[in-house]
């Protein structure tokens, strides 16, 4: 009981950093804001299908082990990028529906939207060198 009062509380407390003084924002690097995780259908239509900037998209699982590799070097070469592409994370856990739409029946899949259109995708790890030729036809440079 005692456990479930103290994460009750845990759970209530603002949405700051650890280390953040009280009042303050806790800040994040430009990479950080270009990557983020959708929360529902709404969110993906506003943040991905109605962006101007083009938007990578990872379909991804917590259980999944390629994605454990994939996201993380997937993030890395977007934040590279300096805001000139965005990445949006969907769990196909919590989102099986946009899953189910956008037809990803492996993770992870990465599509590459542009005005709200799929103009590219893989399925599986890629390398840095293969990340990296992927979001320059995405970006077009």
């Amino acid at each position: 009981m005692a456990q479930r009062l103290a994460l009750q509380r845990l759970l209530s407390l603002p949405a700051r950093g650890p280390l953040a003084p009280p009042g303050r924002a806790f800040g994040t690097s430009a990479g950080r804001r270009s990557t983020f995780n959708v929360q529902d259908g709404s969110d993906f239509q506003e943040r991905v299908v109605k962006s101007p900037k083009p938007v990578v998209v990872d379909f991804h699982a917590q259980w999944c082990g390629p994605c454990k590799i994939l996201g993380p070097r997937l993030e890395k070469l977007v934040a590279k990028q300096k805001g000139k592409v965005l990445m949006a994370k969907v769990d196909i856990d919590d989102h099986t529906d946009l899953a189910i739409e956008y037809e990803v029946s492996a993770v992870p899949t990465v599509l590459a939207m542009k005005n709200g259109d799929v103009v590219d995708k893989f399925v599986g790890v890629k390398d840095e060198d293969q990340l990296e030729a992927f979001l320059k036809k995405l970006i077009g440079a």
